[in-house]
């Protein structure tokens, strides 16, 4: 099986230097980019498995670069920030990314949650067998076996994340999930990243699904506790 591909993004080239040894020393083959115009060539020619984009480089930045991938791919990426204000602008602006990490870090973290993002993403439900793992919810049919989502007869596209999430919250409609326990069924247990991640992947799950947040017809929003799916037929 050949080796996944990590593309590494950062102007700095000691933490280049750091991440890419770990990553290779994981058997990961590796690419990196010292800035947002390399990076957006070395996402074109080599196709990587996954991105891990630094927020603040020279020309153009990590936040536009993310931009430009998700017109092509949805291939996960990692957003590396140097300040927790730069993780609170990512979150409000709900670019795309996967996962965020405050500088400095450690190198056998991140490439514990590159592992982790990976192995999400490469889950592949297994065929239902019956019923039981198919669940409705005002209009929408979530089928966990067949990774089909339909709303209103017509299907839905989602990312695996975002599937995983949705399929969290419909397994037990009207259960109320804080975000840890969210981060635990989908991020997974060792997680230690922000928790408001959960909330910019419930926007986009809503944007997907054409839920309204004020009006929900499937994920409702329980203030200061969390979130649960739509209790009704």
């Amino acid at each position: 099986m050949p080796a996944q591909r990590i593309l590494v993004v950062d102007d700095e080239a000691n933490i280049r230097r750091i991440v890419v040894s770990y990553l290779q020393r994981d058997g990961y083959e590796v690419n990196e980019a010292v800035d947002g115009d390399k990076a957006l060539d070395a996402f074109s020619r080599f196709a990587p498995d996954l991105v891990v984009l630094d927020v603040m480089m020279p020309g153009i930045d990590g936040i536009e670069v993310l931009r430009r991938i998700r017109r092509l791919s949805d291939v996960p990426v990692i957003m590396l920030t140097a300040r927790a204000e730069e993780t609170d602008e990512l979150i409000g602006l709900s670019v795309g990314a996967d996962d965020y990490v405050t500088k400095p870090f450690s190198a056998k973290a991140l490439v514990a949650r590159v592992k982790a993002v990976l192995r999400r993403a490469a889950t592949v439900p297994t065929a239902s067998g019956g019923d039981e793992n198919v669940f409705s919810i005002g209009g929408l049919t979530v089928d966990i076996g067949r990774h089909e989502v339909v709303r209103d007869g017509e299907p839905i596209a989602l990312t695996a994340l975002e599937f995983e999430l949705l399929a969290a919250l419909v397994g037990a409609p009207g259960r109320v999930f804080s975000r840890r326990q969210l981060l635990e069924r989908v991020w997974g247990w060792d997680y230690v990243g922000d928790e408001r991640v959960v909330d910019v992947h419930i926007r986009k799950l809503r944007r997907a699904l054409g839920d309204d947040a004020s009006h929900p017809r499937f994920i409702e929003t329980v203030r200061g506790v969390g979130y649960r799916a739509v209790d009704r037929p």
